[in-house]
């Protein structure tokens, strides 16, 4: 259960004032869509429909403002149980936010660019609220699922990923950075990871989020409409704890399981020699630095020169800021992470890099090459990234719906065990593989998936002695 307190990290209190009010609920402007999102009640479900095919449900300001209230109302109701968010059609659950009006808007100047700020702040404080709600929250991962789909998904304990579910945090593509609570899911998923997905913008299709961290289950979309009716049927006790309910509802979504793609058929993706080239080329905290591990790499030459053909085409200010965001968000809290990241965005807006970046890649038809400035990393000097991260004396921070806060995800045991948790147990105990193996599997409940991933962890991370496993240093 999400710790409540308040944020007291002297570093981050210091420079800037904390909004002693609690923000009032955002209400529906005069030209807001009327049906961008749709919202229904069975039994104790809630079901929040991103409504907006056409446009792959990218998330805007008008279903932002419908979204927040609606979830603060349920949260009080005691009809509500659970809440389930999904998108229309099979293509997408969400794309991303609609960065193309924001961009439009940016080049009206000041006032614009006020105005896609605000817009970040509205769309985290409602990632904030989904990573600290105190119901059970399922976001349903099918299809297209990147930018801000991932602020309305990944912060939550129950995220299904399915056979058509396509993941990205593709910013740095479009001269951003990765947002929505980037910065503190981002640098907790395993080794490096977080910062080669972020940096790459490389997509992970269906089974790969769920073995990567990003999704906590995976099933077949054919059984989703099943599971919406299973759930409705669930009956909480009032006097149950939100871990009871949260246990209960793992246990019902565990029921529509009908198995993953054999790991012949489709290996872990991010796992064996090419997850240490990973770990190995992206463990350093300059972008320079990164570059030369990856021209000096050796054993995954091919996939080395791919990744830096990959970076060279992206944005050099987005991705030193993006480096720098991914190692300061290891010690954000989650309340942080939002306040700052609306921080980051804002000087975006005013950065020449995101219109350049939106106009050329998603607005031209076909897509044309950014003309970045500055152009090169050199000419992105230490002094500037600083500016993104910098906020003011006395600028008061985005205040936030409630002052919900932690440090580690409260829920992270509904994902598979991550490799902190594997070397934990190795180190602390002498069991065989095998008898690793199926401890982990004992202990997280036969769930799907675990077998596979602790076998590829141990193969990857261990030694067999005498004594049993040994942890191995890279």
């Amino acid at each position: 259960m999400p710790l409540r307190a308040k944020v007291t990290n002297p570093a981050f209190a210091g420079s800037a004032r904390m909004s002693s009010t609690t923000p009032e609920l955002p209400k529906e402007l005069p030209g807001d869509e009327p049906d961008d999102v749709l919202f229904n009640s069975l039994y104790g479900v809630r079901t929040v429909e991103l409504n907006r095919p056409k446009k792959l449900n990218s998330l805007n300001g008008s279903m932002a403002r419908k979204i927040l209230p609606r979830l603060k109302e349920w949260e009080k109701s005691q009809l509500a149980n659970i809440v389930m968010v999904s998108g229309a059609g099979s293509k997408a659950f969400c794309a991303g936010g609609d960065v193309a009006a924001l961009a439009q808007q940016n080049e009206q100047g000041p006032e614009g660019q006020k105005k896609s700020a605000d817009y970040f702040g509205l769309e985290y404080k409602l990632d904030h609220v989904i990573a600290t709600y105190t119901k059970p929250y399922i976001a349903v991962m099918d299809g297209i699922t990147m930018g801000g789909g991932v602020g309305l998904s990944v912060h939550a304990p129950f995220r299904i990923a399915t056979e058509r579910t396509l993941f990205a945090m593709p910013e740095t593509t479009i001269g951003f950075f990765p947002d929505v609570g980037g910065s503190f899911f981002l640098p907790r998923l395993d080794g490096e990871t977080g910062t080669y997905l972020a940096l790459t913008s490389e997509r992970l299709k269906g089974v790969q989020a769920f073995y990567a961290g990003i999704a906590t289950h995976y099933l077949d979309s054919s059984v989703l409409s099943n599971l919406t009716a299973r759930l409705s049927e669930l009956v909480f006790k009032d006097y149950a704890s939100l871990p009871e309910r949260l246990d209960l509802v793992n246990k019902t979504i565990a029921e529509f399981s009908t198995g993953l793609p054999s790991i012949q058929q489709e290996p872990i993706q991010l796992a064996g020699k090419l997850r240490q080239a990973i770990d190995r080329c992206f463990k350093y905290n300059t972008v320079e630095e990164i570059f030369k591990a990856l021209e000096n790499e050796e054993e995954q030459k091919e996939w080395a020169q791919k990744t830096l053909e990959t970076l060279s085409q992206r944005s050099p200010t987005s991705l030193k800021v993006t480096l720098r965001q991914l190692r300061l968000g290891k010690k954000w809290s989650i309340a942080e992470t939002f306040q700052r990241e609306h921080h980051v965005a804002a000087q975006f807006m005013k950065h020449h890099d995101f219109v350049e970046g939106v106009k050329a890649r998603l607005m031209s038809k076909p897509p044309a090459t950014p003309n970045w400035q500055p152009a090169t990393l050199a000419e992105v000097s230490n002094e500037a990234v600083e500016s993104f991260f910098n906020i003011p004396e006395g600028e008061t921070r985005l205040p936030l719906i409630n002052d919900a806060n932690y440090n580690r995800y409260p829920h992270a045991h509904y994902a598979l065990p991550s490799e902190k948790d594997i070397e934990k147990f190795v180190r602390d105990t002498s069991k065989s593989r095998k008898q690793t193996v199926n401890e982990f599997v004992e202990k997280w409940g036969e769930k799907e998936g675990v077998r596979e991933k602790v076998a590829e962890v141990l193969a990857r991370r261990t030694a067999k002695t005498e004594e049993g496993l040994r942890w191995v240093e890279e």
